[in-house]
């Protein structure tokens, strides 16, 4: 129903007709209090239990629906974003009538939660809900935020809202990319100590086939620390008198500097690539142009959308976009796959990223990189050749796991960085020592670890550390651990408290 108020700028009394107090509830109230802001009014009891404010929130939010679908489908989609969380439904209208209703926020126990997670398929939606849950249940709350309109303003939005963290995965996986391919040698790369220390995967080449791990540092003159090794399905968490074989996927730690020193006397790639060839215009693509040419790569995208080649055409002057059928092999033969040092497949499919990374591995020897969203078939996955595959959600997931595991600290050693690697099965942990501990003051040949636990760094200021037995934990050091158990939340767990005894 709509009421028609005559509002005279004069005139300092608004009379509110009854009945639209009646349709509000608010007839018999009498404490009222009105909001004004932006031209805006919002007419409300004084005092809202928190039941109150999330319905009255919902309705907002249900006036203005049609509103936050042409927002998102404008903002959102017109950019490019990727809206695998919604199974394909590419935005529609009736998206919003999955949305799990706000009121039932308090219902769930969100005065009690201590963690609100919004990562439904509309930016927007979880931005609101969010804002909402921080409010009324004065708890941590994580949005993700895809949409590369928002990228440039999500330290503000985090701060105008006090939203705890904001997540975008295609960002994420844009950087992680980057790395790749600005050391090509390597399969997956992992930083600790704000980006000094690096955790590098990459396939044993022949010449450590048969090698001790306690042998390459003389054999090779390299300061690096292999901390995990892929065989045979399985992961393993090596001591000195391991030897390698071939087929490994070996997972070491390292500088930068260290790490391009060892790749070099094994003659792996180490060099920044020079051109990208990449499939598919969506927001990672964009994300990772940005990051290319940034670094003056030669950038190609090739997007069989006319309206989205005009949109990066324009976001990105510096990239070549070319308006074709990315499963067209013969132009993409005709375009330099051939030549081209890196590869990168990115549509929205994944059995057509598969298939690219197949196809180009046959006519190139550039570095591959492939794009997998759905995470069923990571197993069967494993089996191919596929280069560097990127998992979005997983980075996702991390990010939530992390953030959680830091709020779960009891003591004074805090988890600054974690990753699950090597398909979640080994986590590696950089824990922050704040105070005395059982694992600090004592040279690390006589602390008793957990089996399948690997210390594999300490940073002391700017000094990088491969520890050796004689070297001890101090307060004020960042450690950097491996593990094949899962949970550690403090320094003190890397402990076998049933040795000490």
């Amino acid at each position: 129903m709509k009421f028609h108020l005559n509002h005279d700028p004069a005139n300092k009394t608004l009379t509110i007709p009854r009945a639209a107090l009646q349709l509000s509830g608010l007839a018999e109230t009498s404490d009222l209090t009105i909001h004004t802001e932006n031209g805006c009014v919002l007419l409300l009891p004084e005092k809202l239990s928190v039941a109150q404010t999330l319905k009255t929130f919902q309705l907002l939010t249900a006036i203005n629906a049609e509103l936050l679908f042409r927002l998102a489908k404008s903002s959102a989609l017109a950019h490019g974003a990727e809206n695998d969380a919604c199974d394909g439904c590419h935005w529609e209208k009736e998206c919003f009538q999955d949305v799990l209703p706000l009121c039932m926020l308090a219902e769930a126990g969100i005065e009690d939660a201590d963690v609100f997670i919004a990562v439904t398929g509309s930016d927007e939606l979880n931005l609101l809900c969010c804002m909402f849950a921080k409010k009324a249940g004065h708890c941590h709350a994580i949005a993700r935020v895809r949409n590369p309109s928002y990228s440039h303003e999500l330290d503000f939005i985090k701060k105008q809202i006090g939203i705890s963290a904001i997540i975008n995965p295609e960002m994420a996986a844009a950087k992680e990319i980057s790395h790749l391919l600005r050391f090509p040698g390597a399969s997956k790369i992992d930083t600790f100590a704000d980006g000094r220390v690096r955790l590098i995967k990459f396939a044993l080449p022949d010449a450590l086939d048969g090698v001790a791990i306690r042998e390459i540092p003389t054999r090779l003159k390299s300061d690096i620390l292999v901390c995990a090794v892929e065989r045979e399905g399985g992961v393993i968490i090596p001591n000195g008198n391991f030897v390698l074989q071939k087929g490994d996927q070996v997972t070491f730690l390292a500088t930068q500097e260290k790490a391009h020193a060892f790749f070099q006397q094994l003659h792996l790639p180490v060099q920044p690539v020079r051109n990208a060839l990449i499939v598919g215009g969506g927001a990672i693509a964009y994300y990772l142009s940005q990051e290319l040419l940034e670094n003056h790569v030669r950038v190609r995208i090739v997007e069989r959308d006319p309206a989205r080649c005009m949109e990066l055409a324009e976001q990105l002057p510096g990239a070549q976009i070319l308006n074709e059928d990315g499963s067209n092999r013969e132009f993409l033969l005709s375009e330099g796959m051939e030549s081209t040092e890196a590869f990168v497949a990115l549509t929205n499919i994944d059995e057509e990223n598969v298939l690219l990374t197949l196809f180009a591995k046959k006519h190139s020897k550039g570095k591959l990189v492939t794009k997998v969203n759905r995470l069923e078939f990571d197993d069967i996955l494993a089996g191919l050749d596929l280069g560097s595959v990127v998992y979005p959600k997983y980075m996702t997931c991390d990010y939530i796991v992390q953030y959680v595991r830091a709020l779960q600290n009891e003591a004074g050693s805090n988890i600054k960085t974690l990753y699950r690697i090597l398909d979640d099965r080994v986590e590696a942990l950089e824990f922050t020592v704040h105070e005395k501990s059982a694992a600090t003051g004592v040279p690390l040949s006589q602390l008793h670890l957990k089996k399948n636990l690997l210390l594999c760094c300490i940073t002391r200021g700017s000094k990088i550390l491969i520890p050796r037995g004689g070297d001890q934990i101090q307060v004020g050091d960042n450690v950097i651990v491996v593990t094949l158990e899962h949970g550690l939340h403090d320094l003190r767990d890397i402990l076998d408290k049933g040795a000490e005894g």
